[in-house]
């Protein structure tokens, strides 16, 4: 069986890990303050949905309705603003897509208790095959809760980056390896990583954060000139600008922000 790689707090290993594993475990990457913000707000966010009666579009990616996804969390509180701009974040994302990139979306993906998973997917399957040699885009997960073996943590298959095309559709279950780790653990895989939601069969939920980034040839799965909330543009730093689509790196350009 494929192991993970190991936590690591250097970006340099991590960067390492990228290319043998397509995956890097990043440890102590949430402070306690920043993780309690976060994970607050997240399930903040479902009690707002579930009230309003917005449900949550799985994109085929779930089976049954026990995994929650909740949408557009840069609306949902400064926090989240703060983590898909971090400076771990940039450079592991300029190590391994370039610069500029785009911040695709930023969601939130909660396993309840008795939920049955989720289907095996790479992220990347919008391009045409075959595929270019680098990754096209890579996620950031930032661990809200510990993902345990019980409670539906994230399933990988380490190296499949490489050799995505020859795995037996049918045998990846045999290959599955679960991501156990700390909350606060910053998980980090590149788009052509094989990985589903693990099943729940604990008495409590889970919840993570998946940023996803790809590089700027590529649509946005947000639309964050129509769902963006202007004074979160107005607000923006230049990096932000520029990973929302509303600067055009080089030009100087901004498009939607208020005059200063």
């Amino acid at each position: 069986m494929n192991a993970l790689p190991p936590l690591t707090t250097n970006l340099e290993d991590a960067k390492a890990h990228l290319h043998t594993y397509g995956m890097a475990l990043i440890a102590n990457q949430v402070s306690s303050e920043a993780l309690a913000k976060a994970r607050e707000a997240t399930y903040d966010a479902v009690e707002e949905d579930a009230q309003v009666g917005r449900k949550a579009d799985r994109f085929g990616l779930d089976y049954g309705d026990k995994n929650l996804r909740v949408w557009n969390l840069l609306n949902r509180a400064p926090i989240f603003q703060d983590l898909v701009q971090s400076r771990e974040v940039m450079v592991l994302l300029q190590y391994l897509l370039g610069w500029p990139a785009l911040l695709g979306n930023i969601s939130a993906n909660i396993a309840q208790p008795g939920s049955d998973g989720g289907v095996w997917h790479q992220d990347q399957l919008f391009i045409p095959r075959p595929w270019p040699d680098e990754p096209q885009g890579m996620n950031f997960a930032w661990l809200l809760d510990d993902f345990t073996l019980d409670n539906g943590a994230t399933e990988v298959i380490p190296k499949s980056h490489r050799e995505s095309d020859a795995f037996d559709q049918a045998a990846l279950d045999d290959h599955a390896v679960p991501v156990v780790a700390p909350a606060g653990t910053m998980m980090v895989f590149e788009s052509r990583i094989f990985h589903r939601t693990g099943r729940n069969r604990s008495t409590a939920p889970r919840a993570a954060l998946f940023g996803w980034y790809t590089k700027p040839i590529y649509r946005t799965q947000e639309n964050w000139f129509l769902s963006l909330d202007p004074k979160i543009v107005d607000e923006a730093s230049e990096t932000l600008l520029v990973l929302l689509g509303y600067k055009s790196q080089g030009l100087g350009l901004v498009y939607g922000r208020s005059p200063r």
